[in-house]
């Protein structure tokens, strides 16, 4: 019993633990970025909000929230100055809502200044979702890309549940309210029910990406189909227009916004810090823990 309990809150119990081994070098790291920003208020101009012309947005672990990344993008999008931006995608996916947020910000920022999507190291399902109304794609030559499929799962534990003595009590109004319970094994009626959600959005996403991308659905086996695929391989299928570096994209930013003197908004070293941080942590759990419908 004692060992169930520890597994059902092991993400909370790895989340506490996580915040108090690190927090006194979170705290130290704090103090120190105060004093280093204060003491370099000389060049807060270089690459500021009001000088800077282009902006880099980085979209990167699983996809749980959209909220940050759509303030980034409404951001460049009211931003006059900046002219052309860059969506640097290293993200294995995550949940399709706001991957789907995603995806129509940008395309509603790229009917107004130019966006390339930049695959840094994986490009795949809600990622890929999130880049596709992007004016180009351009791929590392060692990205992965693709995986463009929806899932949904669920545990049964009915077995563990009998051994240790645990039962379940329900009431329920409507036949399919206990569709993908972790607490029996799912009825073929129920498997129906949540097929029906599964096929529905992925025709959504094939057709998304077939509009994005000038593809025909029909031909989604090629494309989709959950493949996983090479940067050469996506060129080839028609998923990424170029195959080549960051420096390449960043110059394709350049050429497309038409900027004479280009200059990169300035990303807060410590904001990013905490992102990443933050990133990493959700990343250990998300895939494990988080049992909705994902793109992954």
């Amino acid at each position: 019993m004692l060992n169930f309990f520890k597994k059902l809150f092991y993400p909370i119990i790895a989340i506490l633990d996580f915040i108090t081994k690190y927090f006194k070098t979170i705290v130290f790291l704090t103090i120190v970025y105060y004093f280093v920003s204060t003491s370099n208020e000389a060049n807060i101009n270089e690459g500021s909000f009001e000088s800077a012309n282009l902006q880099k947005i980085e979209l990167f672990g699983p996809i749980l929230d959209s909220q940050k990344i759509l303030a980034q993008i409404n951001e460049a999008k009211k931003n006059n100055n900046i002219k052309g931006v860059l969506l640097d995608v290293n993200s294995p996916g995550g949940a399709v809502a706001p991957s789907v947020e995603i995806a129509y910000a940008i395309k509603e920022l790229n009917a107004l200044k130019p966006v390339v999507a930049y695959a840094s190291g994986i490009m795949a399902s809600g990622s890929y979702y999130s880049s596709i109304w992007a004016k180009e794609i351009i791929a590392n030559p060692g990205s992965m890309v693709g995986s463009i499929g929806v899932i949904f799962q669920g545990t049964n534990l009915e077995e563990l549940m009998d051994k240790i003595g645990v039962k379940t009590q329900t009431v329920k109004a409507g036949k399919f309210k206990e569709s993908g319970t972790p607490t029996r094994a799912w009825a073929d009626y129920e498997k129906e029910e949540l097929e029906k959600v599964i096929n529905d959005t992925y025709n959504m996403f094939i057709t998304d990406v077939a509009n994005a991308r000038g593809l025909k659905v029909q031909d989604h086996t090629k494309f989709a189909d959950a493949h996983i695929f090479t940067s050469s391989q996506a060129k080839r299928v028609g998923l990424v227009d170029e195959v080549n570096t960051l420096t390449f994209a960043q110059k394709r930013v350049i050429e497309l916004s038409g900027v004479k003197n280009p200059t990169w908004k300035k990303q807060d070293k410590f904001d990013k810090f905490i992102d990443r941080i933050i990133s990493e942590a959700v990343t250990n759990f998300s895939v494990i823990f988080n049992s909705n419908l994902k793109a992954y």
